[in-house]
Parts: C-alpha cells; sequence; structure tokens
C-alpha cells in the first residue's frame, strides 16, 4: 500500500488544499494498493502559479543546460527502471515483461531523444533580412491517460522542458502512482523548482481547472476524443493552444501479394499489446475477399496464443472491462461472427477480456466505427484496392494503420491515400523521432521528436 498525501509543487511537496482522495486498485487482483490526493481549483492555481514563477528563469536558461537537466532525468529514469516497471504493472495490470520493455523501456528512449533534440535544435534562423526566433509558449498544463502512465507524460514533459516551458502535470486517476514516481525522479535530476509541477485529481476537478486557468498558455490533452472536444472548446473560448491526441480505429490493410500469415499473426499481436489499449491499435484487418477464410483461420489460431492473465493482462478498470464486453455483445447482436473469445469474463477475480476476434464484419457495424479499447479485432473484406481504401478511411478517425504487399512500393502507395497520420509498411518499427498524431478527429498537433517541439515553441521574426 503506497499512500501519497502531497502534490509536488514548487520543487516541494505540499499537502494537498482538501482532504479528498483517490484509490488506487490492482486491477489483476481487485486489491487496494494506493492511495493520492484528489486535488481540486486551489491545488491547480497553485501549481500553475508556481510554473509561471519558475517559467522566465527556465526559458532563459541556455539550450544546452536544459538538455543536462533531460539527460539528468533520463538517467534517473534508467537506474529506476525496474521500479518504473513494477509501479505500472501494478495499477495497470500489464504484464511485467511488456512494463519493462515498452512501460519503462520507451520513455527512457523518448527522454534521451529530448535531451539531444534540446542540445542540437535551432531555436532561430535567418530568413531574408528576417531573424526568426523561436520562443517557448510558457506554461503547459499537461493532461495524461492511465494506457501509458510513463510514456504519455515523458511525451509531452520532454519536449515542453526541451523549449524551455514549464509544466503542470494533470495524470489519470487510474495510474497516479506512476506520475508520483516521475515526480520522484524530477526532483532527482534537479530540475529547478517549479518547472515541473505535479497535480493528482480527478479529469472532471482538477483537469478541468488545469484546462480553464488564465495561466496556462498551452494544454496538451491525450485522451478520448469526447473529451478532446471540450478542452478543446474550453481553449477555443480563452484563444489558447492545444494539442490533442485522441482516439482511434485503425486499418491492418492486407493487400493480395502480401505474406498473409506473417500480417495476420503481427496484426493479432499488435492489438493484444497492452489489451488492446492503445489509442493507434490496428483494431480494424481488411483482407481481399479470395484470402478471407484463410486469414480468419489464421487469426482464430494466433489469438489462442494470448493467454489471459499471462502474455493479455486485466484492462484497467471495472468501467473499462464492462464497456468492452459490451461492445462485444453488441458485435454479435449486429451478425458479426465471433471467431475467439467473447463477452463472459475469462477469469473470476480481475478485470480481464478474453482476446476476441470478429468475422464477417461489415464498414457500418458499431465494432467497426467505434474504438472499443480492448483486446477485439475485427476482420472485414474487401473486393479491391479502391474498396479496401474506402473502408480504411471510413471512419471519423485517422490515427495509425499499417499496409503490406511483397513490393514495398506497392504498399506505400496504398499508405499515401490512408486518411492518417502514421502508416507502418509491412510491420515497420517504432520510430521514437518520427512524428505521432492524427487526421480528422484523431487530434490536432504531433508528438515526439522534432516535430513534438515544435508544439512548444512559438515564433517572433525581427526585421533588418
Amino acid at each position: 500500500m503506497k499512500a501519497h498525501d502531497g502534490m509536488y509543487i514548487g520543487g516541494q511537496w505540499r499537502p494537498a488544499a482538501g482532504r479528498d482522495t483517490i484509490t488506487v486498485v490492482n486491477p489483476a487482483d481487485e486489491q487496494i494498493i494506493g492511495q493520492v490526493p484528489a486535488g481540486n481549483a486551489e491545488d491547480v492555481d497553485t501549481a500553475v502559479r508556481a510554473a509561471r514563477d519558475a517559467f522566465p528563469g527556465w526559458a532563459a536558461t541556455a539550450p544546452a543546460e536544459r538538455a543536462a537537466k533531460i539527460a539528468a532525468l533520463r538517467d534517473v529514469l534508467v537506474a529506476r527502471k525496474d521500479e518504473i516497471a513494477e509501479t505500472v504493472t501494478a495499477e495497470l495490470g500489464s504484464p511485467l515483461g511488456f512494463s519493462q520493455m515498452v512501460h519503462a523501456g520507451v520513455p527512457i528512449l523518448v527522454a534521451g531523444s529530448y535531451a539531444e533534440l534540446a542540445a542540437t535544435y535551432s531555436f532561430e534562423e535567418k530568413v531574408g533580412n528576417s531573424t526568426v526566433l523561436l520562443e517557448p509558449v510558457g506554461v503547459v498544463g499537461a493532461i495524461t491517460p492511465w494506457n501509458y502512465p510513463l510514456h504519455q507524460i515523458v511525451a509531452k514533459v520532454g519536449p515542453a522542458l526541451a523549449a524551455g516551458c514549464t509544466v503542470v502535470l494533470k495524470p489519470a486517476e487510474d495510474t497516479p502512482l506512476t506520475a508520483q514516481l516521475f515526480a520522484e525522479a524530477v526532483d532527482e535530476a534537479g530540475i529547478p523548482a517549479g518547472v515541473f509541477n505535479l497535480v493528482t485529481g480527478l479529469g472532471p476537478v482538477a483537469g478541468q481547472a488545469l484546462a480553464e486557468h488564465d495561466g496556462v498558455d498551452l494544454v496538451s490533452f491525450t485522451g478520448s476524443t469526447a473529451v478532446g472536444k471540450q478542452i478543446g472548446a474550453t481553449a477555443g473560448a480563452a484563444v489558447k493552444r492545444v494539442a490533442l491526441e485522441l482516439g482511434g480505429k485503425s486499418a491492418n490493410v492486407i493487400l493480395p501479394s502480401a505474406d498473409l500469415a506473417k500480417a495476420v499473426n503481427v496484426g493479432i499481436a499488435n492489438v493484444m499489446s497492452n489489451s488492446g489499449q492503445t489509442c493507434s491499435a490496428w483494431t480494424r484487418m481488411l483482407v481481399h475477399r479470395d484470402q478471407y477464410d484463410e486469414a480468419v483461420a489464421v487469426a482464430a489460431a494466433a489469438v489462442a496464443k494470448y493467454t489471459v492473465g499471462d502474455r493479455v493482462g486485466p484492462l484497467v478498470n471495472a468501467k473499462q472491462q464492462a464497456r468492452v464486453r459490451g461492445y462485444i455483445e453488441k458485435g454479435v447482436e449486429e451478425g458479426a461472427r465471433l471467431v475467439a473469445g467473447g463477452a463472459e469474463a475469462p477469469l473470476d477475480k480481475g478485470y480481464y477480456v478474453a482476446p476476441t476476434v470478429f468475422a464477417d464484419v461489415t464498414p457500418g457495424m458499431t465494432i467497426a466505427q467505434e474504438e472499443i479499447f480492448g483486446p477485439v479485432v475485427s476482420i472485414l473484406k474487401y473486393e479491391d484496392e479502391d474498396e479496401a481504401l474506402r473502408i480504411a478511411n471510413g471512419t471519423v478517425y485517422g490515427l495509425a494503420g499499417a499496409v503490406w504487399a511483397a513490393d514495398e512500393a506497392e504498399a506505400v502507395a496504398f499508405a499515401r491515400r490512408m486518411d492518417t497520420g502514421q502508416v507502418d509498411i509491412n510491420g515497420g518499427r517504432f520510430n521514437p523521432l518520427a512524428p505521432f498524431g492524427g487526421y480528422k478527429q484523431s487530434g490536432v498537433g504531433r508528438e515526439l521528436g522534432s516535430h513534438g517541439l515544435s508544439e512548444y515553441l512559438q515564433t517572433k521574426s525581427l526585421q533588418f
């Protein structure tokens, strides 16, 4: 049981303004493992004021010095990697191996990338008779989700600090222990007081207060499209900048020339990772009609290897479990054929959902249009490439996707026509320097690499 009674504000742990708390539950066994303060508008105001006070000094700090502080933070995360993985596993339910490799490993890579970028990025350039300056936006309100609790923190805090911004973080209420650990790492790395501040709390209370605060210059939010729309409207009313990384319904397009078995197996693995709780997961598998039955059989065999409680962890909470089970029931109700899994709880304890595969899914079905956020794959049939493209582009989302073909040029040609922010070609590897973000209702702005850094900069030109 980890009980925290403070918030990290202005370089120190301070008691919360109120007495409300958030209970943290291990989704694998439903046992209480922690408690943190439920911050309110007063806590948010204190944190924003601390960030505002720290901003002039941090913005004026040389990029090389900012880079050194981010590198020091990266080094602390490396030293505490095992603790990070164990914490994420405890509060999210992710299998420990996945937590070590992804939940702890990827944020370390991203932090390192921003340490390097801060030192090498050109914050000014000559354009004719002008000098163009790229300056920090100011105070950033960062609101992060529970599905990748440390990665999403680092993907916002890293570029913000590299740009010279200060930050107030409101993490997801389901995974606040990871955020507390990150705040400890910030303190240990020697990042100046007030540059990073942490307020734990509920979204409608602390999150809303942060988004509305007049002292916040940019709101960076990752989460559902519905909440993103609310934050966008709030920021718009104040003419405040936003960066929104929202939902997805990504298509895994397997062209007839592709290695079908490999494409299907990798596609299943992609969705089962993190128990399907990934906004960019390839949840719609598109297969040519002549290969459809074979693909369904391969998918059924592949998903059988993902044992619940071993390779596939629980969903984050009971509400999410009920939501995903409801989508599975909806799929059956609308006529999709259940090939594997189903809505029945696979274990007596824990918020688990069985890895599920649907066949005979049509583009208009609910499970082919809405983000399920669980270990559920829908396999759709297409007649030709034009129909495959219409299906792939036929949702309100456009976050990610995949294309498979024997000829890489063929896959690239198809990918160029997809309305989505990132496409993996024949199983392309994750690149922490490549921009990540969506088209349409999948969001506004980009994360990672230099494109992620640019979100936290504003432009000034000097004419001579």
